[in-house]
């Protein structure tokens, strides 16, 4: 929509971006030139305000997918810079956006995913019992921790490359 030139999506990019210079600390810090205070305040607003909570919100298995939604929008939103150009006219930062992207949609699709899974599974191993003896599937529990073994990594590494990379532009 921010492509086409859509004035709904583009206020609103400009709305969301805006209230991110202002509040968001990564920003704040990433623009006081402190980019590696940015990138850490980034990795842990991703893996502590976004991620766990997703996965958390897996057990009731529909939710993640409307958080999700929204997170897509906002990457698609973010895809054009200030001037509402898009980051794709050139390869440096289009390879930057994409880069940014894939680093991030791989941890937030395994530890989303890793909290539907446990949500499927935990309601199979519940369905037939009464309200107030609800069980977590223990094995679905030690697979959510194996896979934030793997996502924290990625997560870190996003962050890393989002604010310290010279490509970011």
């Amino acid at each position: 929509m921010v492509h086409s030139g859509n004035e709904f999506a583009l206020s609103y990019r400009d709305k969301v971006v805006g209230n991110a210079t202002a509040n968001d600390n990564a920003s704040i810090n990433y623009n006081r030139g402190n980019r590696f205070k940015a990138a850490v305040i980034d990795f842990c607003g991703n893996l502590f305000i976004s991620a766990i909570p997703q996965t958390f919100m897996g057990l009731g298995v529909i939710f993640p997918f409307f958080t999700s939604a929204y997170q897509g929008w906002i990457g698609g939103l973010v895809s054009v810079d200030g001037a509402h150009q898009s980051r794709f006219r050139n390869i440096k930062s289009a390879l930057y956006y994409f880069i940014v992207l894939i680093l991030q949609f791989i941890p937030y699709s395994l530890t989303i995913g890793s909290g539907v899974t446990l949500g499927i599974e935990t309601y199979n191993l519940n369905k037939s019992r009464q309200l107030f003896k609800f069980k977590i599937d223990r094995t679905g529990l030690k697979d959510v921790l194996y896979v934030y073994l793997i996502a924290i990594p990625f997560f870190f590494s996003a962050s890393c490359f989002e604010f310290l990379s010279n490509w970011n532009i």
